[in-house]
């Protein structure tokens, strides 16, 4: 059983899925489940195998969904003697149950993939995100950003996806959450204004858009003037990036990705 769920964790966390694993470390008289015991637990709730049932594991199940929300493990301490003191259970003894969250890579969406867009890319996989790269340009054609992209492991300089598509081909059948990042490295106005509405529906935790203050003036009442929510706009980071004096590709995509880091630490 235990090693159908250490399987289960890998395969969950290796397809985007956050887990926590909540097991059972330390017992003394009377306990449902001894030591070793393991149950995984996901953000809704849902949980596949056990640490003992009732009153206890209700409480297991609430503590791991809190760590997956804040990314800490836990040391949980309980009596289970008497439920009139707050106990939750009589079995007679006391447990112990540790729960750790395990959470899938970050992921960066960078959406425009020229040459910061492929900057960004290398780097952000060099800083252990999965990283998502997409252009709407054929690579095959005269007027792509990149005609020798190859695919592959973001650790090599390559993303792990490459979309060539529009934005909807890139959010098709994706859980876009906090752990998402948008980069926008686009060639244009257009090319922004057609994305951002579709992103800004989503949950990503952070939204990003390369250009200068004046660019995003324009894209911003454009946007505006179709009715997207000034509220939802507010959300957008622009001009993207922590002042450094970046000029070529490479120093940009330090700018951006600084950016994107201190965003994901505060």
């Amino acid at each position: 059983m235990v090693v159908s769920l250490l399987r289960q964790l890998a395969e969950a966390v290796d397809g985007g899925v956050a887990v926590a694993s909540a097991t059972v470390v330390d017992t003394s008289r009377s306990v449902p489940r001894r030591a070793g015991a393991k149950m995984l637990v996901f953000r809704d709730g849902a949980i596949s195998g056990t640490v003992g049932g009732g009153e206890m594991e209700a409480r297991v199940v609430s503590e791991a969904v809190a760590a997956l929300a804040d990314g800490r493990c836990r040391l949980l301490s309980y009596r289970l003697v008497d439920p009139g003191r707050g106990d939750p259970g009589v079995c007679g003894g006391d447990v112990q149950i540790f729960v750790e969250p395990h959470m899938p890579k970050p992921t960066v969406i960078v959406m425009g993939y020229g040459h910061v867009g492929r900057a960004v890319a290398q780097l952000a996989g060099w800083l252990g995100f999965r990283v998502v790269a997409t252009d709407d340009r054929s690579m095959a054609t005269g007027d792509s950003p990149d005609s020798d992209v190859p695919g592959g492991d973001s650790g090599d300089g390559v993303p792990d996806e490459l979309v060539i598509g529009t934005v909807d081909d890139v959010l098709a059948g994706r859980r876009i959450d906090a752990d998402v990042s948008v980069v926008l490295v686009t060639r244009n106005v257009d090319v922004d204004s057609a994305a951002l509405p579709a992103l800004l529906a989503t949950d990503a935790g952070y939204v990003g858009v390369m250009g200068s203050e004046r660019r995003w003036a324009t894209t911003r009442a454009r946007l505006e003037a179709e009715g997207v929510d000034p509220a939802a706009l507010d959300r957008v980071h622009a001009p993207i990036g922590i002042e450094v004096g970046a000029e070529t590709p490479e120093e940009i995509a330090l700018s951006i990705m600084a950016e994107v880091v201190a965003h994901r630490r505060t």
